[in-house]
């Protein structure tokens, strides 16, 4: 569920190759390889656990030459991380290497099969069953092998598979897992993102499931399950290699909490319409009756992307008086849940590959809703198969605590709203000041950013303690949550987040002096309702550490310590309130040694279930 990059070229592999491979790092991974071919018979084996650079180490003292090869991250499923649990695998006849993204459901059942004809296995992992499996059929013809292996195999994959017997060809396949191929001249690559060939190529073609590829140094075919050759589109990346890069940062996630205030203008760009006092998406593919007839609207995600599906819960509702649900996709995929036939679905997910979350879009098509895709990446499965579409364009996201993805999500829920708000209720009027609040976010996120140096006192204060608490109301709710995942996911402290109001039904037993409550207390309908929650945590000693908005004493009067952001409406007050939450999590994680890009186990494009 990692990295795959594959070459076929004129060209050295292995810097290639491991370029790549770096390119990947942020999606987590626990060990890294690769396998590259000079000529028939000639197959050179290199891979190592922990990071690339244990790898690089490797390749110092042994280089693997050769102008064709695959390589990969991998994120351990089946077997710790280990030498022989690393990827490439080979079959035991050394005829076959096989790189895979996914997870093989059945791989016991057929390493047994395997077994008991002799075949012995090196990895605890069930991609070693795939590449005994296609060198048990290979007669000479690596794609029929290949093609042959595929209907055995009950799951995900993403392949790359090379063999000394076809020493100028990398063969491919898709299920599941993202799979690209990079298109040059004299040289074509093999991908399970787009980020790994930025720099080496900018036209790439997305394999859709069930599809097979083949690349030498001059050709590229991609074939149906058949072995039959199909046409395909090629697509050009629209970001620079530039876009991933660190810059003046000494983190991807503090550049990407610095890009949102680009990010958001880049979100509205075009899409706000000051005649009709709406919105428009043109990538959306919806007609304006279809919308106007939904009677519900359920939202499905997971991790970060959920939390914006929350926030956007309370937009749609408020601003379009359309009932919302929003739905775990690892859940919803599996219920079979009552969904009226005038009901939208819409799959929210930065990557568009998020295994849970593009099954719940499946089974919902499945049924004949009508499915919309929120999402970041171009071409990306989600993006594909929904009916219709809204991309993010808020540039590659590097860290794996996304950031920039959640604020673009949120705002891009806020101009739908604001579409089916035109549709039904809203008049022209308040349709023209909500484009007006929203044309001054980046701005207002921008000024939110200055409370770092703040934070950062913030977070050499508390960054010993183990257990946070992060509290907030209404609109507030969700960004509590992705606040206390943000800790957690790069700082590994324990947070959690709650409705302020439910404090006091269990989670108020947790508050004592080494328990910090992160209450966010922005103005609004009920801030004094925030302020008595907030009282109820000081009665009890609890130290709280408030969000607020500008000039707010009353609220500078009753917390230990203070981040003040900028005045917004209420309906965009999770834009600037994560902001604080986002740099204390990035501040704690640096106290504390973490390794904020990639936090342990965990990986950014989750596609395995």
């Amino acid at each position: 569920m990692c990295g795959i990059v594959g070459y076929a070229g004129r060209r050295e592999a292995e810097p290639i190759l491991v370029d790549g491979l770096r390119r990947l790092e942020y999606r987590g991974y626990d060990s890294a390889g690769l396998a590259t071919l000079t000529g028939p018979g000639r197959m050179h084996l290199r891979k190592r656990s922990g990071r690339i650079a244990s790898l690089v180490a490797h390749l110092r003292e042994r280089p693997a030459p050769g102008c064709l090869g695959i390589s990969h991250t991998r994120w351990a499923t089946h077997g710790p991380a280990t030498d022989a649990n690393a990827h490439p695998h080979v079959s035991a006849d050394g005829r076959v290497a096989v790189v895979h993204n996914g997870v093989i459901e059945n791989y016991d059942a057929l390493k047994r099969h395997l077994a008991e004809r002799g075949v012995a296995f090196a990895s605890d992992t069930d991609t070693e069953v795939i590449a005994q499996l296609i060198a048990y059929h290979l007669d000479g013809d690596l794609m029929e092998a290949l093609g042959r292996t595929l209907p055995l195999l009950k799951g995900t994959y993403g392949l790359a598979v090379v063999s000394p017997e076809e020493p100028d060809t990398v063969v491919g396949a898709r299920l599941g897992s993202p799979l690209v191929l990079g298109v040059g001249d004299g040289e074509h690559f093999l991908a399970s993102d787009p980020a790994a060939v930025v720099g080496q190529t900018r036209d790439v073609v997305y394999l859709q499931d069930r599809q097979l590829c083949r690349i030498s140094a001059d050709e590229w075919h991609v074939y149906d399950r058949e072995r039959t050759k199909v046409s395909a589109s090629v697509h050009q990346i629209d970001w620079e290699a530039g876009d991933a890069e660190l810059g003046d940062f000494e983190h991807h996630m503090l550049k990407e909490v610095h890009e949102q205030p680009r990010a958001l203008a880049d979100a509205m760009r075009g899409r706000l319409d000051d005649a009709e006092a709406t919105a428009h998406f043109g990538g959306l593919n919806v007609a304006v009756p279809q919308l106007r007839k939904a009677k519900r609207v359920i939202l499905t995600a997971c991790g970060t992307s959920y939390h914006a599906a929350l926030v956007g819960e309370y937009l749609i509702e408020e601003l379009a008086q359309v009932p919302v649900e929003v739905e775990y996709a690892s859940e919803f995929r599996y219920r079979n849940a009552p969904v009226d036939d005038d009901t939208v679905v819409i799959a929210v997910s930065q990557s568009g590959e998020t295994a849970d979350t593009l099954a719940a879009l499946r089974e919902s098509k499945r049924k004949g809703h009508l499915t919309l895709a929120i999402c970041n990446v171009v071409g990306s499965s989600i993006a594909r198969e929904a009916d219709g579409g809204i991309y993010l364009h808020a540039g590659p996201e590097v860290g794996v605590a996304s950031t920039k993805a959640f604020t673009s999500q949120v705002l891009t829920l806020a101009m739908l709203a604001l579409t089916l708000g035109r549709l039904r209720h809203l008049s022209a009027l308040q349709g023209a000041r909500i484009i007006d609040e929203m044309r001054r976010l980046p701005g207002q996120v921008e000024a939110a950013l200055g409370c770092d140096a703040e934070v950062r006192r913030i977070a050499e204060k508390y960054a010993h303690c183990r257990s946070f608490l992060y509290l907030g109301r209404q609109y507030l709710y969700p960004v509590a949550l992705e606040g206390a995942l943000k800790l957690k996911e790069v700082s590994y402290a324990h947070a959690e987040g709650y409705p302020a109001a439910e404090m006091k039904h269990g989670p108020i037993a947790l508050v004592d002096a080494d328990t910090p409550s992160v209450f966010l207390a922005l103005g609004g309908a009920i801030h004094d309702k925030s302020m008595s929650n907030l009282e109820e945590v000081r009665a009890r000693r609890g130290p709280v550490i408030a969000v607020a908005t500008e000039g707010d004493a009353a609220v500078a009067a009753r917390a230990d310590d203070v981040v003040y952001v900028p005045d917004v409406p209420d309906y965009l007050q999770p834009l600037v309130a994560v902001v604080p939450l986002q740099l204390l999590a990035y501040h704690v994680a640096r106290i504390r040694g973490c390794d904020v890009d990639r936090p342990r186990n965990l990986a950014k494009s989750v596609t395995v279930e």
